[in-house]
């Protein structure tokens, strides 16, 4: 394993970013910041204006985003998403020029990255697998941490963006696949910390204890998370807008599943996390902020929470 990013890489300037979301959005910041010809492509024509006042270039289609890019990033949901991205109607396999490397941002099951890697390296393109950690703050300032692996070529290739966007860089492995493994292994523990960490907090109000107070103490003692003092907050301000939404770890821990049914590995933890977020996306909240799994426990508990209601 290396830490940094390889020195030796030439520099190379014109990029295609996939994905204008809350992620992909900041990580187009990071890019236009660093002097780097971006074009970018969205679902959504709000993002796709915003990012075009903001100097970046844009286009109608994934296509014609990446055509004679030299890099192009992909931050997209999930393996379907990247599948249709790279290899479906107007994907940017057709029109990367040979040589380029696509920048693969999505969690995914280590397998599917393997699978794309192969079928794109097959036309004489690079494939990084590189998904990210940090959130939407860290994306815009570019100080992501990128989980990545691949050849030393894509590597190279893909060095200007890099920089760009990661603080961070663990080239992990030389196969694709690896960095998904890594990932998933990180999805695990944020999905179980933010299902502890809403279940601490309700538990908490239904004591009648400060909730505020409770939040100074915990983020000062040995019970304390990254996930509790990052999400935390969001509870005790009732803002439930969509950070990292619900249905991520639902995805992301259903994927983990997968893997240890696989594996024939017990996961009883993840397991029971991601029936919390299961039944938080069941109560209609899967496109709320992923804390919202306390909002699940004080409903059903008749709990009162900031901004919630106390009934069951």
């Amino acid at each position: 394993m290396t830490h940094g990013i390889p020195a030796s890489a030439p520099v190379r300037a014109h990029a295609a970013l996939i994905g204008l979301g809350s992620m992909g959005y900041g990580m187009g910041q990071s890019l236009l910041r660093a002097g780097l010809d971006v074009t970018g492509y969205d679902v959504n024509a709000a993002s796709l204006a915003r990012f075009r006042s903001e100097g970046g270039a844009t286009a109608d289609s994934p296509a014609e985003a990446a055509r004679d890019a030299a890099i192009v990033v992909s931050v997209v949901v999930n393996a379907a998403q990247t599948e249709a991205i790279l290899f479906g109607p107007g994907g940017v396999a057709e029109t990367m020029r040979e040589g380029a490397v696509f920048v693969s941002c999505a969690t995914m099951d280590p397998e599917k990255a393997r699978t794309f890697a192969a079928r794109l390296e097959a036309s004489g393109r690079h494939y990084l697998d590189a998904p990210i950690s940090g959130g939407a703050q860290r994306a815009a300032l570019g100080e992501l941490t990128m989980l990545a692996s691949g050849s030393p070529a894509a590597v190279a290739a893909a060095k200007p963006a890099l920089e760009a966007m990661a603080s961070k860089f663990y080239l992990l492995d030389e196969a694709a696949g690896i960095g998904a493994a890594f990932k998933m292994v990180n999805q695990l523990l944020a999905g179980v910390h933010i299902a502890a960490a809403c279940e601490a907090m309700t538990f908490a109000a239904r004591h009648g204890l400060d909730l505020p107070k409770v939040y100074e103490v915990i983020t000062a003692s040995a019970g304390n998370s990254w996930m509790f003092e990052n999400r935390m907050p969001h509870v005790l301000d009732g803002d439930y807008r969509p950070r990292s939404a619900v249905n991520i770890f639902v995805k992301d821990l259903g994927i983990i599943q997968d893997m240890a049914r696989d594996a024939r590995f017990p996961v009883p933890i993840s397991a029971a996390a991601l029936q919390m977020f299961l039944a938080t996306s069941a109560a209609g909240m899967g496109e709320e902020d992923d804390a919202s799994v306390a909002r699940l426990y004080a409903r059903i508990t008749g709990t009162p929470l900031p901004g919630e209601p106390t009934s069951p």
